[in-house]
C-alpha cells in the first residue's frame, strides 16, 4: 500500500561462517534485493566473474577511486582493500530497492556511521571454530596459511558481534536463510520506511472528522 524507502542489508561474519552462502540464497529467493558489488584489490579466484563477484581493481586503481571519494566505505582485510562504491545505492533506495552488502565488520561500522536509518545489519556466527575451520578447509580456495591468517583475524571479528541488529548462529544454512528472511520482511513495514505513511495516516483523519461533523 505504502512506498517505501528501501534497506541497507548487510551480512557479517568471520570469513567461513557462511555469509556469502546466506546472501546468495537470498538473491535466488527474492528479486526486490540487489547484491552491492564491492570494489576489491584481492586476485580473483577461478570462479569469479569480474563485475558480478567483485569489480577487480589494482591497489593503484583503488587509491584513486577512495581519493575522489568514489567510495561510500572501504577496508583492509586479510591484506587486501574492499570497498563499497557509492554509485547507484541512493537511487536503488530511492525507489524502493533492497541493497545487500556482503561486507565485514570494518566497512559495516563505517555505514552505521553514515547511513544507520537506512542499515539493517545481521552478523553472523559459527557453531563452533572446529566447525569454522572445517569450512575454511572444504572451501580448497585458501592454503593453509591463508586458513591461520583468516582464523586468527576472527578473534577481532567476534569481538563485534554486539555492534550489528541481529545476530544468528548458521548451524544450518536453511533455517539461517529463513531467519534472514523473516528480518528482512519485518524491516520492510517499518514505521520509518514507509514514505507516505504520514499522509495516509493524515488522511484517515481528515475522513474521520467528515464523519464526527
Amino acid at each position: 500500500m505504502f512506498q517505501r524507502r528501501g534497506i541497507m542489508l548487510i551480512l557479517s561474519s568471520p570469513s567461513g561462517a557462511g555469509k556469502t552462502s546466506i546472501s546468495r540464497a537470498i538473491l535466488r529467493q527474492d528479486a526486490n534485493i540487489q547484491l552491492s558489488v564491492s570494489v576489491t584489490t584481492r586476485p580473483k579466484r577461478a570462479n569469479e566473474v569480474d563485475g558480478v563477484d567483485y569489480h577487480f581493481k589494482t591497489v593503484e586503481e583503488f587509491n584513486q577511486m577512495r581519493d575522489a571519494g568514489m567510495l561510500l566505505e572501504w577496508a583492509e582485510v586479510h591484506g587486501n582493500f574492499y570497498a563499497t562504491p557509492k554509485a547507484q545505492i541512493d537511487e536503488l533506495l530511492d525507489a524502493g530497492k533492497d541493497v545487500l552488502f556482503d561486507i565485514d565488520y570494518q566497512g559495516a561500522l563505517q555505514l552505521y556511521e553514515t547511513c544507520q536509518e537506512d542499515i539493517v545489519g545481521i552478523f553472523v556466527l559459527p557453531p563452533s571454530i572446529k566447525e569454522l575451520k572445517h569450512r575454511l578447509e572444504r572451501r580448497a580456495d585458501d592454503n593453509e596459511d591463508v586458513i591461520n591468517r583468516r582464523l586468527k583475524t576472527a578473534r577481532q571479528e567476534l569481538r563485534e558481534w554486539n555492534k550489528y541488529d541481529y545476530v544468528i548462529v548458521n548451524n544450518d544454512l536453511e533455517k539461517s536463510c529463513a531467519l534472514v528472511t523473516e528480518i528482512i520482511n519485518a524491516a520492510r513495514i517499518a514505521r520509518r520506511r514507509q514514505v507516505n505513511l504520514p499522509q495516509f495516516v493524515s488522511d484517515l483523519q481528515d475522513e474521520l472528522e467528515s464523519f464526527l461533523k
